[in-house]
């Protein structure tokens, strides 16, 4: 797994992204995030040792994960990437994305149906964005489709947009005053999903389930022990148990007449 960051900085574009980790973290640096700028990584990918073999190795790579791939101000840098992108085939780019709707506007002339090597994420936060976003992505030439739902701050219904989807990925914010994440809005309403599994990405999530009941302290430890697998829920029908940890904080915040905004 390697890491390429071609540019850095992003700008707030909706409602999920009003405690993201690149705005915090570069306010503690005194980095302006909202000037996007080329970084010294842009050629990462081909990249070469003095033997001649390439210094990142095969393999998934994480694309632009300190930015947004298609965002307007890259326009004129994108193209050099998808350059390094068709060389290197023997990895797979992973990049996810608020702004969908430029995607035919981003793609090179030789897209086609979509490359093998290019894995593309839809990150949604709610039902509105979701029904913006997913409609558009259902209909785009891409060969590996990801749902991003983080952070999830209302109960989304998917169904309508899983047919061609080979991961759902659900998790909550990372904040001190992180919104809630609507645990059961994370399968579609209960109903079915013709049977498939989706992991909940337990270790963000944690936090931001404990806070989802009114007045009850954050305490890490009564959650998911993050030696635990990840949470798995299996529909229509059938579901893995979930961690003990979970469990015992769910149960005990259901009796708890001081909740008044969970949502399971």
């Amino acid at each position: 797994m390697a890491m390429w960051n071609p540019w850095r900085g992003c700008h707030r574009y909706s409602e999920g992204c009003k405690f993201c980790y690149i705005h915090k973290g570069d306010a503690k640096r005194g980095v302006d995030t909202n000037k996007i700028v080329r970084t010294d990584d842009f050629c990462k990918p081909i990249a070469r040792k003095k033997n001649g073999e390439y210094k990142m190795k095969s393999g998934l790579v994480y694309l632009c994960f300190s930015a947004d791939f298609l965002i307007e101000d890259a326009d004129p840098w994108r193209g050099e990437c998808w350059d390094m992108i068709r060389e290197r085939r023997d990895c797979q780019f992973l990049f996810l994305t608020k702004r969908i709707e430029r995607f035919p506007d981003c793609i090179p002339e030789d897209w086609g149906d979509g490359w093998d090597n290019v894995i593309v994420g839809c990150t949604v936060e709610n039902q509105k964005r979701a029904d913006q976003r997913l409609r558009i992505f259902s209909s785009l030439p891409i060969k590996h489709k990801n749902i991003i739902c983080q952070p999830m701050i209302s109960a989304i219904d998917l169904e309508p947009y899983l047919p061609g989807v080979e991961l759902v990925v659900a998790g909550g914010e990372s904040d001190r005053f992180a919104r809630p994440m609507y645990y059961a809005g994370y399968c579609p309403c209960g109903s079915s999903v013709s049977g498939r599994m989706f992991p909940l990405n337990s270790v963000s999530a944690e936090p931001t389930l404990l806070r989802t009941a009114e007045n009850i302290p954050f305490r890490r430890r009564i959650c998911v022990p993050k030696r635990e697998k990840p949470i798995s829920i299996i529909i229509p029908g059938k579901q893995q148990p979930l961690p003990t940890g979970l469990l015992q904080f769910m149960r005990t915040a259901q009796r708890s007449p001081r909740v008044g905004n969970i949502q399971f």
